[in-house]
């Protein structure tokens, strides 16, 4: 395994765990020529998993596109990153378990969203904000107003 801070190939692995029941060997390294340490993950290749976005089209599923994005909505707050890891490998295990191995851009998004008002609300806003496409500021304050109402799910209920 390549050292991502060095580039060195020699290695050793410190800690193995399984994660997602059993799928993934999660390992944790140590470069022999920098001392750093690293994770990988280890899985077995499978058929890719699909997301299908609002407007059709169908794209592979990425956990690092949803890392970004759950990671670019958490920016600068208390937030660890194993839990938003932990949040990937949920909706990760939720595309592989859909009938067709294909999920709805939608479902996902929900997910994401549910799981972040728990975990931190202004992580939430500001994924909300950009997974709903605000358009003007009455819209996010109308999700300000429900997520301090303690009503989050009551504009869930009227889109659906």
């Amino acid at each position: 395994m390549k050292c991502p801070f060095c580039g060195e190939n020699r290695d050793r692995v410190v800690d193995s765990r399984e994660s997602r029941q059993g799928e993934v060997i999660r390992r944790r390294r140590e470069c022999l020529a920098c001392g750093r340490r690293f994770t990988s993950y280890e899985r077995i290749e499978e058929t890719p998993a699909m997301v299908v976005k609002k407007d059709g089209r169908r794209e592979m599923f990425s956990a690092q596109k949803l890392m970004a994005g759950l990671l670019k909505a958490c920016e600068k707050r208390p937030v660890p990153v194993r839990r938003l890891e932990e949040i990937v490998e949920e909706v990760a295990a939720m595309v592989q378990e859909a009938p067709e191995r294909e999920l709805s851009t939608e479902r996902i998004g929900q997910h994401l969203m549910e799981r972040l008002r728990d975990l931190d609300k202004v992580a939430y806003v500001r994924f909300a904000s950009v997974y709903r496409r605000f358009e003007d500021v009455e819209e996010f304050l109308e999700e300000l107003r429900e997520l301090v109402g303690g009503r989050g799910g009551a504009r869930k209920k009227e889109e659906a």
